[in-house]
């Protein structure tokens, strides 16, 4: 599992603007990790002073990490935004478990990680 690069731009798909959601916290931790978290939702909200997108195609520019923070039948709905995104690698956190989707983006050659994006941030696993 190689790691991303300082200053990468990382999806965040199912980003809450609630401060008690992992969701939230991600976006936090990705920037005083020196990355540059992307949050997606569809009301497309700020989330930590971050300005939000609506969809995974309203982000522009190539994303090296996407990070699901939605259930399966979410996260099923968008494999060809994903693929259309070509993102480095797929983070599927505890509570977004989709073996369908990991299978599918593992065979569009898109390196997946089952694992939890803060714990990985923590540990420099990230």
């Amino acid at each position: 599992m190689a790691r991303a690069p300082k200053h990468s731009r990382v999806a965040v798909l199912g980003a809450s603007p609630k401060e008690d959601r992992y969701s939230f916290k991600a976006v936090h931790m990705l920037g005083e990790h020196g990355h540059v978290p992307i949050p997606v939702h569809p009301k497309g909200h700020e989330v930590d002073g971050i300005p939000g997108v609506k969809s995974l195609p309203d982000i522009t520019g190539p994303i090296d990490t996407l990070t699901f923070y939605v259930n399966a039948q979410i996260s099923d709905a968008e494999f060809d935004n994903i693929i259309r995104l070509k993102p480095r690698r797929a983070i599927f956190n505890p509570g977004a478990e989709n073996e369908n989707l990991a299978t599918k983006l593992e065979a569009a050659g898109i390196e997946v990680v089952r694992a939890c994006t803060l714990v990985m941030l923590r540990t420099d696993q990230f």
